[in-house]
């Protein structure tokens, strides 16, 4: 598939998707003229039937009432299926616009970026035009928390080609991956929420262990019902009964206010319990190959009863709490039955049964909420290629490596590879000429293989690994600060890792960019020399032609590379291409002239 049939992908669904909606609408249409018809067929067909008898008319009205009632719940599901038409229609033409590079109104995950991360800040992984923004498609608070998580932490071999099966399953089943984003569209699943029921589960029951409350359930209600039956065959005075329907209201409302307590815990979440539940039985019904995906499936069967339906229960338990909201059926319901009592008890018995599972049902949720979207973006770029992994230490092989957030058009990739530890590959080359860009593009690739994606690149053969970068570096005045001590700051982290002989790579830019001439020339070579001895991997990007030099002194361990810069008529000219050995032409000195100091 090409970049233009995936498009053309898109403007399939949503012609399907808008020709099935506009068979929705006309049926809202047909069951607004049904339920008014009924209604009005009900109203004389009582009117005619009267003068026959009271039986026959109230019959006639309970049969078309029923109808009546019928036509409203076809027409709540009609609404359903209406709403989720429409979102699904508007993720397709969302996915053309990101499709456009268009992505910048997204949620940016500014909220998850850390202060001090060893290559979040200078790969643009959180924030305006980040990687995050890009390849998001999570609804969930878990599921955007887990997908920065992942973003941030490097895993071993196995669990990526684990992640890579899952994605690679989930990329052809478009369809489905988009119905999962319309759930979670719906009503966004919290971790408020997820605390809430946690909490709730954590606490001891109050009810239902209790002998007393399951005699209560019972009896009360069946003394009850006895009075109001005796009522009725005359057998006691309406005195009687008032005086007995005021004593159980008493008692009933006595009992609300222990059951008070846990329906203000459980408050307001039933819409998202709601979400929960389709996203649980989307899953559920659908059949997957990957040990992952089989896995993660798992997680909402491991009781007796479908995650589903489970939820299903709750969600029916909380709405029948809130019949309180109509006091016209909830007094007779709390007075005849203790409606409060028998919800809590049923809220309790849930708990019971499900005390171990809850949680498990919202992190396997997040977890496919995060395949998904890596799924999305493997879909929407046929053009990219899943990594291979190797074992050596430390291999890092590209053909035709770019950066996954330049759009298409405007893309340069580059072949670029280094084998082994001790290797240090200095890159020289003008301002402006794609030193920074490079070795962005060669972490922010590793960034996205570590998640099971794939990459900008037409191959790479890659030793999983952590990058550790130094790039964009700022004083900070809250800490007093400078620039240079911050850099040395992260200087010291790369040592240190180096020394603990963890498996890292290295991608600074312009080091020791604080100092002066002679200092950041001898600190450097001094680091160079020191990142060899301890055995350590990287590029390094400088304007410093001297330390091109040590490739000479060691030949078997620093490799040149430049990008060139071509000068006509007092204009630059960059193609962007990495090529083999040391810049020769720069142009700070034509930028100068061009802004107006005179060299």
């Amino acid at each position: 598939m090409t970049n233009q049939s995936v498009e053309q992908f898109y403007l399939n669904r949503i012609s399907e998707l808008q020709a099935a909606l506009n068979i929705l609408v006309k049926r809202r249409s047909q069951l607004a003229w049904l339920r008014l018809g009924t209604l009005l067929v009900s109203a004389v067909g009582c009117w005619q039937l009267w003068p026959l008898g009271v039986f026959p008319a109230l019959l006639f009205l309970v049969i078309f009432l029923a109808l009546f009632l019928y036509f409203v719940k076809i027409d709540l599901i009609n609404k359903n299926l209406i709403s989720n038409q429409q979102l699904l229609t508007d993720i397709n033409k969302q996915e053309i616009e990101i499709l456009g590079h268009k992505f910048l109104h997204l949620p940016d995950g500014s909220e998850f970026k850390p202060t001090d991360h060893v290559y979040a800040n200078d790969l643009d992984i959180f924030g305006k035009a980040s990687l995050y923004q890009y390849i998001n498609r999570t609804t969930s608070q878990q599921g955007n928390k887990l997908l920065a998580d992942w973003l941030l932490n490097n895993v071993t071999a196995d669990e990526i080609i684990e992640r890579q099966q899952a994605v690679k399953e989930l990329q052809q089943q478009t369809a489905w991956r988009q119905q999962l984003e319309a759930y979670g569209q719906s009503t966004q699943i919290t971790v408020a929420t997820q605390n809430k029921i946690q909490n709730w589960l954590e606490q001891e029951n109050s009810f239902i262990g209790k002998t007393i409350w399951q005699v209560v359930r019972f009896v009360l209600p069946a003394i009850c019902i006895s009075i109001i039956v005796l009522y009725a065959a005359d057998l006691i005075s309406t005195k009687t009964l008032n005086f007995s329907l005021l004593l159980f209201l008493a008692i009933a409302f006595s009992i609300t206010k222990w059951v008070m307590p846990v329906y203000k815990q459980l408050n307001k979440i039933a819409n998202e319990i709601e979400t929960l539940r389709d996203s649980v039985e989307w899953i559920e019904k659908a059949e997957f190959k990957s040990t992952m995906l089989k896995d993660l499936q798992k997680q909402f069967s491991a009781n007796e009863q479908k995650a589903s339906d489970s939820i299903t229960l709750l969600r029916k338990i909380f709405s029948r709490l809130d019949y309180r909201f109509n006091p016209v059926v909830f007094i007779p319901l709390n007075t005849i039955f203790l409606w409060d009592l028998q919800q809590v008890l049923a809220l309790e018995n849930w708990k019971q049964k499900n005390l171990h599972n809850t949680s498990n049902w919202f992190n396997a949720l997040a977890k496919f909420e995060v395949l998904s979207s890596i799924a999305n973006i493997a879909f929407n770029h046929p053009e990219w290629n899943y990594p291979e992994l190797s074992k050596n230490d430390f291999v890092f092989e590209a053909k035709d490596l770019g950066h996954p957030l330049i759009i298409k058009q405007k893309l340069v990739s580059s072949h670029f590879s280094t084998k082994g530890k001790q290797q240090i590959n200095l890159v020289t080359g003008s301002n402006m000429a794609g030193k920074s860009t490079f070795l962005r593009s060669v972490g922010i690739n590793i960034v996205l293989a570590h998640i099971g994606a794939p990459v900008c690149a037409s191959s790479l053969l890659l030793s999983p690994v952590k990058v550790i970068s130094t790039m964009r570096v700022s004083d900070n005045l809250e800490e007093s600060t400078s620039t240079f001590y911050a850099e040395l700051k992260k200087l010291k982290q790369i040592i240190d890792a180096v020394n603990k002989h963890e498996n890292v790579f290295l991608l600074l830019d312009e080091i020791l960019r604080g100092t002066n001439s002679n200092d950041r020339h001898t600190g450097s070579e001094a680091l160079i020399k020191q990142l060899i001895r301890d055995k350590a991997a990287g590029i390094i990007a400088t304007h410093d032609l001297e330390l091109t030099k040590l490739a000479a002194i060691f030949p078997d361990n620093i490799h040149n590379y430049h990008f060139d810069v071509a000068i006509e008529n007092e204009e630059l000219y960059f193609d962007y291409k990495l090529k083999d050995g040391i810049c020769k032409s720069m142009n700070a000195s034509l930028l100068m002239r061009k802004i107006g100091i005179e060299l």
